[in-house]
């Protein structure tokens, strides 16, 4: 029964340890979560299956068509008697008719054949769309991943300066109540104290609203207790010199908004063909067959249907002279959408060149004002330990001090700023070479 004693303790040690446990999301995952669940993606997705319903249908227009139908009709009034002719008289007379038939266009210009290569095209199309969202999702996935990262650092460092802050309260208060210091030098310890509680806050609910921005964009249903892994970026801050624009820019090309702008630019060729194709003749085949039956008649119902059968076969020819330059109007537009789709592959080609120029260009700033930012924050360490020691032995007031410590903290959050930033603009990169967003 000694054991019943011991469950509440079991339980304060077995909860942290649960809690500690709790799933880290790694960026990987989050990216994984968002491709598998985002709305957005879903729609476009949707997109592709129904580009992929209309691929099957231009197939299938190369089936001929087959229709039948059935009629049956009652007629009321007078009629001749077909045993004797000269006999009129009234009564009902009803008659059942059966017909089947089958057509094809032979010849239209190549329709059937354009038409599958554009909505194949436009199936590659819809593909490449979903691959550009998913694309924009990892790079914001990976912008607030690191943004968190970013909170993180700053609130260690906040609660790191409280901590020494509150040290050299504690120590304050005793050297006053020792008649060392005045009353005075303790109420501005307390003030910074205060500040530095501010400062706290601050940092956390900057934590808070990142992870929700995060939480937000994987759309989770289930945010309490939400974190991401802990991941040390150091190791990836090398030495940078920039890199090839150009070689970037080849690179590139294999991104989805420049297949998809290609993809338009052949579509467009097709939807010209097939303007130029609907000024063309159109040959059809066709061919049916049918019967009918009447009950004026005394023969049995299969007997007649048998002696009245009536199939048929037909070519048909038809030949565009005037229709009002529809057909001209169409190949002038479709002209112009082959120009338009040209226009828009060297506007995305163009883009794509300047956001490499800035993104190459915005690495090497954060780079250097990483360098810059971790030299400063060497600097005030090392500035804030000769304060440190002139303030403990009374040397310095506490003023001095507290703006001291006011700077090294802007520095030290300069320089983790600098480093995530810097960190991120070498995924850009790194996506425009075509290696996946990664951690």
């Amino acid at each position: 029964m000694k054991i019943y004693y011991k469950l509440p303790l079991l339980l304060l040690l077995t909860v942290p340890t649960l809690l500690s446990g709790q799933k880290r999301w790694s960026l990987e995952e989050c990216i994984r979560h968002a491709w598998d669940n985002n709305l957005q993606i879903k729609m476009q997705e949707l997109a592709v299956e129904q580009s992929e319903n209309n691929l099957e249908q231009a197939k299938l227009n190369y089936i001929p068509t087959l229709n039948a139908s059935l009629s049956h009709s009652m007629n009321w009034g007078r009629s001749v008697n077909l045993q004797n002719l000269e006999i009129i008289e009234n009564k009902l007379t009803q008659s059942t008719s059966a017909n089947a038939r089958a057509g094809i266009n032979l010849f239209e210009g190549f329709a059937k054949g354009n038409e599958v290569k554009s909505r194949t095209l436009q199936k590659e199309i819809s593909t490449e769309e979903v691959s550009k969202i998913k694309n924009d999702i990892s790079v914001e996935i990976a912008r607030l991943y690191l943004q968190v990262l970013l909170s993180k650092e700053i609130v260690k460092t906040a609660d790191q300066s409280i901590l020494s802050v509150e040290q050299q309260v504690e120590r304050t208060r005793k050297m006053v109540d020792a008649g060392s210091l005045a009353y005075s030098s303790l109420l501005e310890m307390e003030a910074q104290l205060a500040a530095e509680r501010v400062q706290v806050v601050n940092a956390r609910n900057q934590l808070k609203g990142a992870l929700l921005s995060l939480v937000q964009l994987l759309d989770l249903e289930n945010t309490s207790g939400f974190d991401i892994q802990e991941v040390n970026v150091d190791f990836m801050i090398q030495g940078f010199n920039g890199e090839s624009v150009d070689e970037l820019y080849e690179l590139s090309q294999s991104l989805p908004q420049i297949k998809s702008a290609e993809l338009k630019l052949k579509n467009s060729d097709i939807q010209l063909s097939l303007a130029k194709g609907r000024t063309l003749p159109t040959v059809s085949f066709s061919a049916g067959y049918g019967s009918y039956y009447s009950d004026s008649r005394e023969q049995p119902f299969f007997d007649q249907f048998n002696e009245n059968r009536n199939p048929s076969i037909g070519f048909g020819l038809s030949i565009p002279i005037f229709n009002n330059f529809q057909a001209k109007t169409a190949v002038k537009n479709a002209k112009l959408g082959v120009k338009s789709s040209q226009i828009e592959v060297r506007s995305r080609r163009q883009m794509l060149y300047k956001e490499i120029q800035q993104a190459n260009n915005d690495a090497f700033a954060f780079y250097e004002r990483y360098l810059a930012s971790e030299r400063n924050v060497k600097a005030m360490e090392e500035s804030f330990r000769y304060v440190q020691q002139k303030f403990d032995v009374g040397a310095l007031n506490t003023t001095d001090y507290s703006v001291a410590k006011a700077n090294l903290f802007k520095a030290q959050s300069e320089y983790f700023q600098s480093k995530y930033q810097y960190v991120f603009q070498l995924k850009i990169l790194d996506f425009y070479k075509g290696k996946p967003i990664s951690l």
